[in-house]
């Protein structure tokens, strides 16, 4: 019997090199490395969030900080604003008060500064005005009525100049009625255009109001003594007394 031979050739083991068994020892390894990994991640991802959670309550805080102080400043600011307007206005009345008293010394002044000759016919002129005396008697009405018909009234003293002027406006002693009288109130004597009494010239003891003799009545309307030598000759008469008057109308 042939007997047969076979070569075997055995080949020899080859070294697999590290296990890729995901089971083995490094495989472990790598799913703690890779938990511990996750873990960092998940804590910084929570605590990113805090963070922002944080921010956003003390920017809320702070912006409600911020309103609140821009609030007041406003506020404070509005209030300033009100009281510098009230100064303000307060200056503006002072202002214009002065203004109108400017522009009456003005008027007076440009008054002045006119011709001489201006008054008419029959009258003479002091400062910025022209006066007449009456040649005709009559009541104290009757002599405004007459003044009112020259588009004048009865004078109105308002200056120490013009009450010396009148009290030489004649020559001989002359009684003349004048723009003053208490008839609205008893004892509170007015000038006809609405001015209160500040400058006085009263005679001595007067105004008395009849000084108690009724048969001379209510005095009412006062009277200048002109021509005498005493510049204090203010005196009250009844106002129906005929004497003659003094009228003045502005140039």
């Amino acid at each position: 019997m042939e007997e047969i031979y076979m070569n075997v050739e055995y080949e020899k083991p080859v070294d697999p090199g590290p296990s890729t068994n995901p089971t083995g020892p490094r495989s472990s390894e790598r799913r703690f490395h890779g938990a511990v990994v996750l873990c960092l991640g998940l804590l910084s991802v929570f605590l990113l969030a805090k963070l922002i959670s944080l921010g956003v309550h003390y920017s809320t805080r702070g912006s409600d900080i911020d309103l609140s102080t821009i609030k007041a400043n406003l506020t404070e600011r509005l209030q300033a604003s009100e009281n510098k307007l009230s100064s303000v206005s307060a200056e503006r009345d002072l202002l214009n008060a002065s203004l109108t008293e400017k522009t009456k010394e003005l008027d007076r002044l440009q008054s002045l500064s006119k011709e001489k000759g201006v008054c008419p016919a029959g009258w003479r002129g002091f400062s910025c005005a022209c006066y007449l005396l009456s040649e005709e008697s009559g009541s104290w009405e009757n002599g405004r009525e007459d003044c009112r018909e020259r588009e004048a009234d009865l004078v109105v003293i308002g200056s120490s100049e013009e009450q010396m002027f009148l009290s030489n406006f004649t020559e001989r002693e002359t009684q003349a009625w004048i723009g003053l009288t208490d008839r609205v109130e008893e004892r509170t004597w007015m000038w006809i255009d609405g001015a209160p009494l500040s400058l006085k010239y009263w005679l001595k003891t007067q105004p008395d109001n009849g000084g108690g003799h009724g048969t001379l009545g209510e005095e009412d309307c006062a009277h200048i003594i002109t021509g005498g030598n005493n510049f204090n000759n203010w005196n009250d008469l009844s106002c129906n007394t005929r004497m003659r008057w003094i009228c003045e109308k502005m140039v």
